[in-house]
């Protein structure tokens, strides 16, 4: 009997597998309806507990919950996911001991945060992971975000990213009905 992979239609459900490339734990594989991309992992590879700086992605299971993008840079946006422009005001906090660590900030921000418009291509796409955000537990990592890969698929601060070509194609696909599963 033949086996086919059941398809994912926008806005229903559907899996992101995310698992560390033999021999390289800072790159990975990305499956996503039996189609395998690469992608970066974070410059610590999968880890089981997540620390504030550690440079690991979090193993387990992440919704995607909503997303940025940078205009003029994006070839589309189409996707189920609320998606907004980015403006040079945000912001996303890092400070593990700030009232609103782990979430969205208005530049300037009275303590650390990390900048949602970049000189790079990194955040021109950049998806929300829920890791951390309820409950939010300080020190445990912020900014866990799904986005645009360095040329070499660099390693990542902790977030998973992929080829601008691959976000195109799966953002169709993409709602708050994604998972994303970090394997070992």
């Amino acid at each position: 009997m033949k086996h086919s992979a059941k398809k994912a239609h926008p806005g229903g459900r559907s899996v992101l597998t995310v698992r560390a490339r033999p021999g390289h734990p800072t790159q990975g594989l990305l499956n996503f309806n039996g189609k395998v991309f690469p992608c970066a992992l974070g410059r610590g590879g999968i880890k089981t507990i997540k620390r504030e700086g550690d440079g690991g992605t979090p193993i387990g299971q992440m919704r995607l919950l909503s997303g940025y993008f940078r205009k003029g840079r994006v070839q589309s946006t189409r996707t189920r996911l609320p998606l907004k422009p980015i403006r040079q005001s945000d912001g996303w906090c890092d400070q593990p001991g700030d009232p609103n660590y782990n979430r969205p900030v208005v530049l300037p921000y009275r303590s650390s945060a990390e900048k949602m418009i970049r000189n790079d291509r990194l955040y021109d796409c950049c998806i929300v992971l829920d890791y951390n955000i309820k409950p939010r537990r300080r020190g445990m990592g912020s900014a866990i975000f799904f986005h645009i890969a360095k040329q070499g698929f660099g390693p990542t601060e902790g977030c998973v990213a992929v080829d601008p070509q691959v976000m195109k194609r799966l953002l169709p696909y993409l709602s708050r009905n994604t998972v994303m599963r970090v394997l070992r």
